[in-house]
C-alpha cells in the first residue's frame, strides 16, 4: 500500500509547472524565404494515426504569423547539449535576428515541407497544419506529422522539460514496464 502524501494549496496559475506535457522543442518555420526558430513547451500528442500534435503558439510570437501563412513547420527535439541555445532562442525574436546564424544552427532540407530541419537536434518532425479551428480563439494549432527523422542513438536522449520560472528538469532515466502492458496497448 502506498503512503499518503500531504499536500498544500498551490496557485492555480502555476499548475503548468507540474503538467507540462512533454519536452521543450524548437519549432522551425519558413515563409517568403525567411526562416525562424522558436522555443516551445506547450504541445501534446492528440492522435497516433494520423499522427496529430496540438500546440499553443502565442499570437505575439514572430513564428505565429509565419506558420499561419505557410501552414507548416518542423518540430525539432533538442537534447540537453543545446540547453543554453534553447533559452537564448526563447529570449529573442526572429523579427530582429536570423536565429540560425545567431546561434550557429544548421538549417537542413526537409522532405515534405519548406520549413527547415535543425540538424543539431536529436529528432525533427515535419508538420502540416491539420486543423486551425482553435487558432483565432486560443492560439491552438493542430498539426499532422507527415515525416519523421530520428537519430538512432541514444535511444532515450536526455531532453529538457520546463518547470517555469527559468527552471528545467532533465529526462532520460528509463523505467521499463513493457512486460506489464497488454498486447496492442501503447
Amino acid at each position: 500500500m502506498s503512503a499518503r502524501i500531504v499536500k498544500k494549496d498551490f496557485p492555480v496559475g502555476e499548475v503548468r509547472r507540474y503538467l507540462e506535457p512533454g519536452p521543450i522543442v524548437l519549432v522551425s518555420s519558413r515563409h517568403q524565404g525567411k526562416a525562424n526558430i522558436m522555443t516551445m513547451g506547450w504541445h501534446s500528442i492528440l492522435e497516433f494515426s494520423p499522427s496529430l500534435v496540438g500546440c499553443v503558439i502565442s499570437a505575439a510570437n514572430h513564428s505565429f504569423g509565419m506558420i499561419c501563412a505557410s501552414g507548416e513547420c518542423v518540430i525539432n527535439l533538442p537534447t540537453t547539449a543545446l540547453t543554453d541555445t534553447v533559452v537564448r532562442i526563447g529570449n529573442t525574436s526572429g523579427a530582429d535576428i536570423d536565429k540560425f546564424a545567431a546561434f550557429g544552427l544548421t538549417a537542413g532540407r526537409a522532405k515534405c515541407v519548406d520549413a527547415p530541419l535543425i540538424e543539431e537536434c536529436h529528432a525533427s518532425f515535419e508538420c502540416r497544419l491539420h486543423d486551425d479551428a482553435m487558432v483565432v480563439r486560443y492560439n491552438y494549432f493542430i498539426f499532422e506529422v507527415v515525416k519523421a527523422h530520428v537519430a538512432p542513438r541514444p535511444e532515450h536522449p536526455e531532453t529538457l522539460h520546463y518547470k517555469g520560472d527559468g527552471v528545467f528538469m532533465i529526462s532520460g532515466g528509463i523505467i521499463d514496464k513493457k512486460a506489464m502492458f497488454r498486447p496492442g496497448m501503447c
